[in-house]
């Protein structure tokens, strides 16, 4: 019997991309330049908003999207604002939170999407409320209309952290656009892959002013408005701080290959979806594990199982069958907020409780996906598994 290996991640490279890479390298041009701005541009246009920023990975998008609702002429947010966020996502969703004083209110999940509750969310916004941020948990879109909705009826900003779910469409949307900002990573095992990188979108003019310089050490040089924040080119204007800011750029590297991949998203999709619709037919009906149910069009990042009550007991034994059999699982994103001894950095309150992500953080995991064919290795995990039932 021939070994099969079923990892968490494949490369979605070809020779465009290298290609692309040597271009880099010939024009002697590494730091943030042309390749930055053009992919940018692109990619604002594909998912038809206005502006992009690219950074150096998905963790500083968020960075620098929380930075600069700080720094905003009319109601920026201030320190003890509270912000309304799921309880499981990735910890760089919660961190820029904390580093800049924000009081996070913690909301349980839907036990069958992953995704933020709405109902408990449209119960848990209070006077206090600033902003809500949705996470759209491993290519499955949030109610994210819903969202936008109630945001814009009180008044408060809405951010969307779609890191893990780019290509992804609620109500014939693309997820990535429904936020006053919104974020993206380019992590190796993500939906495109540039090695590490990330990107905000927004259709504020201002906010991606203000992003472009904390992007950049806080400077004016890549503030395109310079007018309507008060600066006057002198004869150092290019090395003038205006904000706190950081070194968090892309290099004309990772630019270049996000460039090619860009290209080849749809088709990725395509396959992803694919092996999301096998998983669902083979594991729909089966009796150890709950699958994560499709709100909207699921860019597939990865096939979700939560073991049901009855099949806890199983667990470390299936577990072991997978490491046996060279299957690669993962906890489901970061798992549960609360989870994590980190917590205790934080000033955080929770709304009720958060049961089902504490019981999907310890019942629940994932299988990589990818965009290549994985019915074999679907059909070597089912053989494993088929077993207990």
């Amino acid at each position: 019997m021939r070994h099969i290996k079923y990892p968490l991640s494949y490369s979605s490279w070809g020779i465009e991309e290298i290609n692309q890479i040597d271009k880099v390298i010939k024009s002697g041009q590494f730091t943030y330049s042309h390749q930055v701005k053009n992919f940018e541009n692109q990619y604002a246009k594909y998912f038809g908003m206005k502006y992009g920023i690219m950074t150096n990975s998905g963790s500083s998008a968020n960075l620098i999207a929380i930075a600069s609702l700080f720094f905003k002429k009319k109601n920026p947010l201030k320190r003890g604002d509270e912000v309304i966020v799921p309880a499981i996502s990735w910890a760089t969703t919660y961190s820029p939170l904390q580093q800049y004083g924000l009081k996070l209110k913690l909301v349980d999940v839907n036990p069958q999407t992953l995704n933020i509750d709405l109902s408990k969310l449209r119960k848990a916004v209070s006077k206090k409320t600033k902003m809500i941020i949705a996470v759209n948990i491993l290519g499955n879109p949030c109610n994210l209309s819903e969202i936008k909705n109630l945001c814009k009826k009180k008044k408060i900003y809405f951010m969307e952290d779609n890191c893990e779910s780019l290509g992804a469409k609620y109500k014939n949307k693309f997820t990535g656009t429904f936020g006053d900002l919104n974020t993206m990573s380019f992590f190796y095992s993500h939906h495109i892959s540039t090695i590490e990188g990330g990107m905000v979108t927004t259709n504020n003019p201002e906010l991606a002013d203000l992003m472009r310089s904390v992007r950049s050490h806080g400077w004016t040089r890549d503030i395109k408005n310079k007018n309507k924040f008060g600066i006057n080119k002198k004869n150092y204007e290019n090395y003038e701080f205006v904000f706190p800011g950081y070194n968090v750029r892309p290099n004309e590297i990772y630019a270049a290959i996000g460039i090619s991949q860009l290209k080849k998203l749809e088709n990725f999709i395509e396959i992803r979806r694919k092996n999301f619709i096998l998983y669902q037919n083979i594991f729909r009906e089966n009796k150890i594990f709950d699958i994560q149910k499709e709100i909207g069009v699921s860019s597939a990042f990865s096939l979700i199982f939560i073991f049901k009550k009855k099949y806890i007991h199983l667990k470390e034994k299936i577990f072991l069958d997978l490491k046996k059999n060279n299957i690669q699982y993962r906890l489901i994103t970061g798992g549960s907020f609360l989870k994590h001894p980190v917590k205790k950095y934080f000033n955080y309150s929770v709304y009720r409780n958060t049961n089902y992500a504490n019981y999907i953080h310890e019942n629940g995991f994932f299988l990589g996906n990818a965009p290549v064919d994985l019915l074999e290795q679907l059909v070597h995990f089912n053989k494993i598994i088929i077993k207990y039932y």
